[in-house]
C-alpha cells in the first residue's frame, strides 16, 4: 500500500522514464511536481526501502518491476475514471483530469475491474492515452508528432502530448478533436509554424501547438 504522495510520484517517475528510456534525475522529479528536490530525495528514500525504484549517483531514479507494476496500476485507474467522467458524467476533456487524480487513489482493485467491465474495456482515454489492461499491458499506439509533417501531408488526430485544461480549451475553440484529418498546407521554415486543413477550414498554428497533437499518418 502507498501513500497518496507515494502514488504521484510513482506515476510521475513512470512518464518520466517512459519519455527518456534511462534514469531520472532528482531535479527533473522535482521539476514534474513542482516541489524541492529535498523533498524529492526523502521520498526516493522511503520509495527504495519499499523496494520499487532503485538511485544511483549520476544514474538518477529507476523503478523496478515492482515499481512498474504500481505505477501502471494507478495509470490505469486515472484514465479509467476520464473515461467514465466524459461517457457516463458528460464532463469535457478538459475538465477530467483534475477529478481523475482524486478518483485515482481509490484502492479498491475489483472497483477499477467492474468499471473497466461497465465501460467494455476501453483502449484510450478521452486524450488519446493508452489504458493498461487488468495485467498491465498497453496497447501499442502507432503515432507521431504534428509538428513532424511536410506540406501536403496529412493525419487523423489520435491524442496530445499535453493535457493541461488551458490547452485542450485552445484545441476545443478551434474545433480541433480526435479523429479529425488534418493536412499541412505549408509550414514556415522561419518559425515552424503550420498552416493546416481541417473541418473544410484553413487555419494557422504556431510550433508549440502542432509539436502538442499526435496524430496517424
Amino acid at each position: 500500500m502507498f501513500s497518496l504522495s507515494e502514488e504521484n510520484y510513482l506515476k510521475s517517475i513512470f512518464h518520466l522514464q517512459t519519455i527518456s528510456g534511462k534514469g531520472i534525475s532528482t531535479s527533473a522529479i522535482a521539476k514534474k511536481l513542482d516541489t524541492k528536490p529535498s523533498s524529492v530525495t526523502d521520498m526516493i528514500k522511503k520509495l527504495a526501502d519499499k523496494q520499487v525504484l532503485v538511485y544511483k549517483k549520476y544514474q538518477g531514479v529507476t523503478l523496478t518491476n515492482l515499481g512498474m507494476k504500481a505505477a501502471t496500476y494507478i495509470i490505469r485507474k486515472h484514465r479509467l475514471w476520464e473515461v467514465f467522467l466524459v461517457e457516463k458524467l458528460n464532463f469535457s476533456w478538459d475538465e477530467v483530469h483534475d477529478v481523475a487524480e482524486q478518483l485515482e487513489h481509490i484502492k479498491s482493485p475489483k472497483l477499477i475491474n467492474e468499471l473497466d467491465e461497465f465501460l467494455g474495456f476501453p483502449k484510450k482515454d478521452p486524450h488519446g492515452d493508452p489504458i493498461p489492461d487488468k495485467d498491465g499491458n498497453f496497447q501499442k499506439i502507432e503515432k507521431r508528432l504534428l509538428s513532424t509533417l511536410e506540406e501536403n501531408q496529412y493525419g487523423i488526430c489520435v491524442g496530445v502530448n499535453d493535457s493541461s485544461s488551458e490547452f485542450l480549451k485552445y484545441l476545443d475553440k478551434h474545433q480541433i478533436s480526435l479523429g479529425q484529418q488534418i493536412k499541412v498546407i505549408s509550414k514556415e521554415s522561419f518559425d515552424g509554424s503550420l498552416t493546416i486543413l481541417i473541418n473544410k477550414k484553413e487555419m494557422t498554428i504556431s510550433h508549440k501547438i502542432s509539436n502538442n497533437i499526435y496524430i496517424q499518418s
